[in-house]
């Protein structure tokens, strides 16, 4: 059985989104999405509201922050161990608020940044307008055997689920 197309509305697409990211957290954020080669940066996703946009720290020093001045189209990249993957496109909203990056901060952001109160701290909220993923829904010894089932046998299999997302 091969892998049918699950596209995900409204509700259920947004529980999807927040559970992937919030498994996930790690991701790689695209910006300048003209420029060749891509211009990539790991990032730690610090929350997903009740709205569905993903929060983020980053330093006013770093070259994504200056790409998002100039152009707040982002792709964010996530993926982990179980073979789950997410592609999201939205855009960039720089917010300076003290009290959001406050509420963001955390001890692990020492060792990036002088404490919560560095001015160079910046808080980016990422509005998802499109997302794909791609989860299989067994764990990666049952996958790698039924991709070797399938080579050997021609026949397909079911390797998990993947769709598109209406956020």
């Amino acid at each position: 059985m091969s892998r049918e197309e699950e596209n995900l509305s409204s509700l259920d697409a947004k529980k999807k989104f927040r559970e992937l990211v919030d498994d996930v957290k790690v991701c790689m954020m695209i910006s300048d999405l003209s420029t060749k080669p891509l211009s990539a940066n790991p990032m730690q996703a610090k929350e997903v509201d009740e709205s569905g946009n993903v929060w983020f720290l980053t330093g006013r020093d770093s070259n994504h922050f200056e790409n998002f001045e100039k152009n707040s189209e982002c792709q964010l990249f996530f993926s982990d161990a179980k073979s789950n993957f997410l592609s999201v496109y939205g855009n960039i909203e720089i917010d300076n608020s003290r009290v959001r990056i406050e509420e963001l901060y955390s001890g692990f952001d020492n060792a990036y940044f002088d404490g919560k109160e560095d001015p160079r701290i910046v808080a980016l909220k990422f509005t998802p307008e499109q997302a794909a993923y791609w989860s299989a829904d067994q764990n990666r010894l049952v996958t790698l055997f039924k991709l070797g089932y399938a080579a050997i046998t021609g026949k397909d299999q079911d390797l998990g689920s993947y769709g598109k997302m209406d956020l």
